[in-house]
């Protein structure tokens, strides 16, 4: 199945942005997965993940990709290969993993601290971040990426897409209102040489 994507990229420095790839229903839909999470966020990934509430106050679900959710992938998919060609041109194999949903909420003042995007014997190469949240609905939560000396804060708006390397530093900070719900994947590839 084809899906027309609209063509509003952007670029600052390290990370880039796409808007209009998912339909307000897709994003209901993803939105109301991630509202229903109910595992801790951990640390570390793989079977040595740890929870710990000083770096990450969230709570994730997965989407596998089948055939009730091979659209989610499908879109993310297009949109990545049209930012890959333009801004990274990165040696890219696919989703190595699950995709993720993530909810943050304020009575924690859900947050996930300055780190990089590892996997446990996966490499990791791009990070696509979906917001998908209105932002009139929560206050903080911040997506920031660390590009040079100052974090730059990506823009919020439901619906956009963040793409950078993994091996830049980013952070969720601390929502203060509300709840503030995202989808993270990661888009791995053969080692860098």
């Amino acid at each position: 199945m084809q899906y027309l994507l609209t063509p509003h990229t952007s670029t600052i420095e390290s990370f880039v942005w796409w808007e209009g790839a998912f339909t307000e229903q897709e994003l209901n839909w993803l939105q109301n997965k991630a509202k229903h999470s109910e595992q801790n966020a951990q640390i570390g990934g793989g079977n040595g993940g740890v929870v710990d509430s000083k770096i990450r106050r969230s709570q994730v679900s997965w989407l596998n990709n089948s055939e009730e959710t091979k659209w989610v992938f499908e879109k993310l998919a297009g949109v990545v290969s049209k930012m890959n060609a333009q801004y990274y041109r990165f040696d890219l194999t696919g989703f190595g993993e699950p995709i993720q949903l993530t909810a943050y909420d304020q009575s924690e003042n859900g947050m996930y601290g300055w780190h990089q995007d590892y996997g446990a014997g996966i490499s990791r190469k791009l990070s696509v971040v979906l917001q998908l949240t209105d932002p009139a609905e929560y206050e903080g939560g911040n997506l920031q990426v660390m590009t040079s000396g100052e974090p730059q804060n990506v823009r919020k708006q439901r619906g956009l897409i963040a793409l950078f390397p993994s091996y830049i530093l980013h952070q969720v900070t601390p929502v203060t209102q509300g709840n503030r719900q995202s989808l993270v994947a990661w888009v791995s590839g053969p080692a860098f040489r």
